[in-house]
């Protein structure tokens, strides 16, 4: 990939991550979702306060956008090479992330990025997804805390990441596998920053459980 590449894979990136489905499902139904449980543009506020049914769509369009920026760098800088591929993936992915957290037009303050990242990685790599998914499910199952899981879950895709490329396992050069361990540091070094209240809540045993099927009032 060339750096001009690079930077247009951010910008389309970032052009589809400022699509805020939280905010936009939450004002069709008379919620400014910034004002209500933790003030985030996000699939877990969106699951919390206006019920399951719209946090799925949340985060069914959260995870589309990025498919759908990923799908058009590919076609256009890719070339039908596995190793671009993966590279224009996270570039793309990291610039969706950005847009989703900190869009221009709401004081850049959006979401977390997480329902974004499992789009980046289901489209980088399946095995990476399954453990990801895995470890997330059973961490939310267990503990009902969301925010636990997202932090573990995106660890495992790091972590993952890094074992596999280091076995060959993700057909990289040198040099992509260097870039790839940089900007998965990045994605998941920004969830975990993102997150870091929840950490210190989690670490004080007070974090918010979340359960599927209910939802907070709000005025």
């Amino acid at each position: 990939m060339t750096i001009l590449s690079r930077i247009l894979c951010l910008a389309i990136g970032y052009a589809f991550g400022i699509f805020q489905s939280a905010y936009i499902i939450g004002r069709a139904r008379g919620i400014d979702i910034r004002k209500v449980g933790s003030g985030n543009s996000g699939t877990t506020n969106a699951l919390r306060t206006l019920g399951t049914k719209a946090g799925l769509l949340v985060f069914a369009l959260d995870f589309l956008k990025v498919i759908a920026a990923i799908l058009i760098c590919r076609a256009l800088f890719a070339n039908g090479d596995i190793g671009i591929g993966r590279m224009v993936t996270l570039w793309t992915g990291l610039g969706c992330v950005l847009g989703h957290n900190f869009p221009f037009y709401m004081s850049f303050h959006g979401g977390k990025g997480i329902a974004c990242t499992a789009a980046i990685t289901v489209m980088f790599s399946w095995q990476l997804t399954i453990a990801g998914a895995i470890v997330f499910f059973v961490s939310v199952i267990l503990t009902h805390y969301v925010s636990l899981g997202s932090l573990l879950g995106t660890l495992t895709v790091l972590i993952g990441g890094v074992i596999m490329g280091g076995m060959g396992l993700l057909v990289l050069t040198q040099a992509q596998y260097v870039e790839m361990i940089l900007l998965l540091v990045i994605l998941v070094g920004m969830a975990w920053y993102l997150h870091r209240a929840n950490i210190m809540r989690l670490i004080q045993h007070n974090e918010r459980k979340t359960y599927f099927g209910k939802h907070e009032d709000h005025p």
